[in-house]
């Protein structure tokens, strides 16, 4: 690592003890509303998108985009699904606010991570992301078997203990999810050409989602008395703009691959202190936890840093580079 990117490593690294963050605000916010997590990530993708659509309003060039989006949804240049990633997003949020309480956030995150790597391996492979088709690494592969081998040692000593087997599912999937929208927001940042609008686009879409979601779900099960009197629980979707903001600048200074790596440190980072220092809900942090963390943490060292990034599209092909950097999903 060159002295000059040092400073873009510890930003990147920061971005993911962010996400940490984010995961343990929204699922004390669900736990304030009532166990709710649909009306906590509502809430929480909610004022994210009233901000961004505020600046929006603001400033010229990223409504230009939106006029740029529009216009090559019209003419079929970008497909009407690839603006849709703020889906993935949602469905993050959501697996915040429905199981971070019962999992606990060094849980929760190593379960994202192992569907973060599969999700990254999967989309690489069908050509999901505006680099195209990446043929997968051993390295990779050994990765996230490695991956979801921490997970089942962080569940070992839960055994027979009445652990919420079902609720490890869903962030799973959402890890899934994360990947398959970083690898579709791509095409929207680069036919806007700007981040901020591609970050707006996420954020609308995925609030649309929720409050939909939120809406059918309060059909059957209502709303909840009323909101919690805590500032701190309505600060999630501020902290999710600023890690996006924050992967926006340094990919270009970092690459994708490295940038993924010191997110996915941080969250680690991240999570363990939160559950550690700040200990919140039924979860409970075990050597087994300790160890599924560890072993997550090395097999995205040795996916992310070694041998390549697979086979390269072809020349010609279309390329959603940022400065000579590849867009690739997931880790």
């Amino acid at each position: 690592m060159r002295l000059s990117t040092a400073p873009w490593v510890v930003l990147a690294t920061f971005s993911g003890t962010l996400i940490a963050l984010q995961s343990r605000i929204n699922g004390e916010l669900a736990a304030g509303l009532g166990k709710d997590g649909f009306a906590a990530a509502v809430i929480s993708f909610g004022s994210g998108f009233v901000v961004l659509a505020l600046g929006l309003l603001a400033w010229r060039e990223p409504r230009d985009g939106v006029r740029k989006v529009a216009r090559a949804v019209r003419g079929h240049r970008l497909k009407w699904w690839q603006v849709l990633g703020g889906f993935g997003g949602a469905t993050f949020v959501l697996a915040q606010g429905l199981t971070v309480t019962a999992l606990g956030v060094a849980l929760f995150t190593v379960a994202i991570v192992a569907g973060q790597v599969g999700g990254g391996l999967l989309f690489d492979r069908v050509g999901l992301g505006p680099a195209g088709p990446q043929k997968p690494t051993r390295r990779r592969v050994v990765g996230a078997a490695l991956v979801l081998v921490a997970v089942g040692i962080s569940m070992a000593d839960k055994v027979g203990g009445g652990f919420p087997y079902a609720l490890l599912l869903l962030p799973l999937v959402a890890g899934v999810c994360v990947s398959w929208q970083q690898a579709v927001n791509g095409h929207v940042k680069n036919t806007a050409e700007s981040a901020y609008t591609g970050t707006f686009f996420n954020f609308a879409t995925g609030a649309a989602a929720l409050l939909a979601a939120f809406l059918v779900h309060a059909a059957f099960a209502g709303v909840p008395d009323g909101l919690p009197s805590e500032p701190y629980l309505y600060v999630g979707g501020l902290v999710g703009i600023v890690f996006i903001t924050i992967a926006v600048a340094t990919v270009q200074k970092l690459g994708v691959l490295v940038l993924g790596l010191c997110t996915i440190t941080g969250q680690l980072i991240g999570s363990l202190a939160l559950d550690l220092l700040l200990p919140h809900g039924d979860t409970q942090i075990t050597a087994g936890t300790f160890a599924g963390a560890g072993l997550a943490l090395a097999a995205v060292v040795f996916a992310a840093l070694g041998g390549g990034s697979g086979s390269r599209v072809v020349a010609g092909s279309r390329s959603g580079s940022d400065h000579g950097q590849p867009v690739r999903p997931g880790v």
